[in-house]
C-alpha cells in the first residue's frame, strides 16, 4: 500500500483572525465598560487663573456659564431657573459625583451666584467653581 504524502505549497497558507478578533472585541467590552464618562457642558469655557486651584475628582454634573452669560448643561443651553430641576434629576441618576460649575472669566458674577443658590437649593453641597492652575 502505497500513500502519496500531499505537498502544500507556501502561498496556500492561511491564519486563522478569529481568535485575535475575539480578544479585541473582548478588551472593548472591558474598556467601555469599566471607563467613566466625563460630562460635558457642552461650550468651551475661558476659566479664571487660580493659584489655589486644586483637582477634583467624580465630577459628573457639569455646568457652563458663558462670556454672554449663558447657563449650558448637557450640552444644552438651559435657562437659569431651570439649573435646580436638571441638577436633582443628574444627582438622582448618579448621587456619589459632585458639581463642577465652570464660569467663563468675562461672565457677570450675578449669573455664577444664581447658579450656585440653585445647585445649594438642589441639595448639593460638594459643588466646585473650575478655575485653571497659575
Amino acid at each position: 500500500m502505497r500513500r502519496h504524502a500531499s505537498k502544500t505549497s507556501d502561498g496556500d497558507a492561511e491564519i486563522d483572525m478569529t481568535p485575535m478578533l475575539d480578544i479585541v472585541f473582548i478588551m472593548l467590552i472591558f474598556f467601555i465598560v469599566t471607563a467613566s464618562f466625563l460630562k460635558e457642558a457642552g461650550i468651551e469655557i475661558n476659566r479664571p487663573d487660580a493659584s489655589t486651584a486644586v483637582k477634583a475628582d467624580k465630577a459628573n454634573i457639569m455646568i457652563a456659564i458663558s462670556d454672554k452669560d449663558e447657563v449650558w448643561m448637557e450640552k444644552r443651553r438651559v435657562d437659569v431657573r431651570a439649573v435646580r430641576a436638571n441638577v436633582e434629576r443628574l444627582r438622582a441618576e448618579n448621587p456619589e459625583g459632585s458639581v463642577v460649575i465652570q464660569a467663563d472669566v468675562d461672565s457677570r458674577s450675578g449669573v455664577v451666584m444664581e447658579v450656585v443658590d440653585a445647585v445649594r437649593k438642589a441639595g448639593v453641597q460638594d459643588y466646585v467653581v473650575a478655575t485653571t492652575e497659575q
